[in-house]
């Protein structure tokens, strides 16, 4: 167990250098795109999947909650892909600061993992994902809570541990792709909160953002998908590079 512990420490302290960067080709891209596809929008593979995207956004207001001097009281999750990240503040400023960033972060992570992949910096991104999992631990206040991120950092660890150091950023680039798709899917499950289950509205950031505030949900939901959109145009940029090596692309 020391061994193996040792070993995933030396390679993640190794990712932590640019390396050359990948070979994706056209066709293999567009493999990925339908990978993360089906990570993200079947119901099956959404049931776990989306767990990684319900930890990502609570350690979005988590990590929003500590950088504007936040107390964080602690992270709950559950299986059916809710979370609360509990904060304590003394001004108005945090806390609407640390609400605003779940929904967009999904996309922000997928947006930086896809161009760190695209850059050399694939080993970087998964060390720095792994780090990030391992620490969130100390804020997990539930069973299911620990559980879930248990699987996470288990499903991280074992990639740092067996994906070869050339192959990581095709892993990376592929889970930054389904980050961005899952932060399109809770933004349409968000919005089918406002507009027909409004008997959830309690749980919708959106809605406690009106109410701090007095804007209305639809323009944070809104300024959401701004963010999730700059993401997906963020990551596109390499990725237009490698499909305009196809040919229905190329002649255009």
């Amino acid at each position: 167990m020391t061994d193996v512990a040792g070993s995933l420490w030396q390679r993640i302290l190794s990712g932590f250098s640019q390396s050359p960067s990948p070979q994706v080709t056209a066709m293999e891209l567009m493999l990925v795109i339908l990978v993360a596809t089906a990570l993200s929008l079947p119901k099956g593979s959404w049931r776990y999947f989306g767990l990684l995207a319900t930890v990502t956004h609570e350690l979005g207001h988590a990590f929003a909650a500590l950088m504007t001097g936040q107390r964080l009281g602690g992270i709950r999750l559950s299986l059916d892909h809710s979370g609360t990240t509990t904060t304590y503040s003394r001004g108005r400023f945090p806390a609407i600061w640390s609400t605003f960033w779940g929904y967009p972060v999904p996309g922000v992570v997928g947006a930086a993992m896809v161009w760190s992949g695209f850059n050399g910096w694939g080993p970087a991104a998964m060390s720095v994902g792994t780090l990030v999992l391992l620490g969130s631990f100390l804020f997990i206040r539930n069973a299911m809570g620990l559980l879930i991120t248990s699987a996470a950092v288990l499903g991280s660890a074992l990639l740092v541990l067996f994906v070869p150091p050339e192959f990581t950023a095709h892993v990376v680039i592929s889970l930054g792709l389904a980050l961005l798709v899952a932060a399109v899917r809770d933004l349409a499950k968000l919005s089918n909160v406002h507009l027909r289950r409004r008997d959830k509205l309690p749980t919708s950031d959106a809605h406690l953002l009106y109410r701090a505030t007095s804007v209305p949900s639809a323009i944070w939901i809104l300024l959401f998908a701004a963010v999730v959109a700059g993401s997906w145009w963020v990551a596109w940029q390499p990725m237009a590079q490698v499909l305009t090596a196809l040919p229905g692309l190329a002649r255009q």
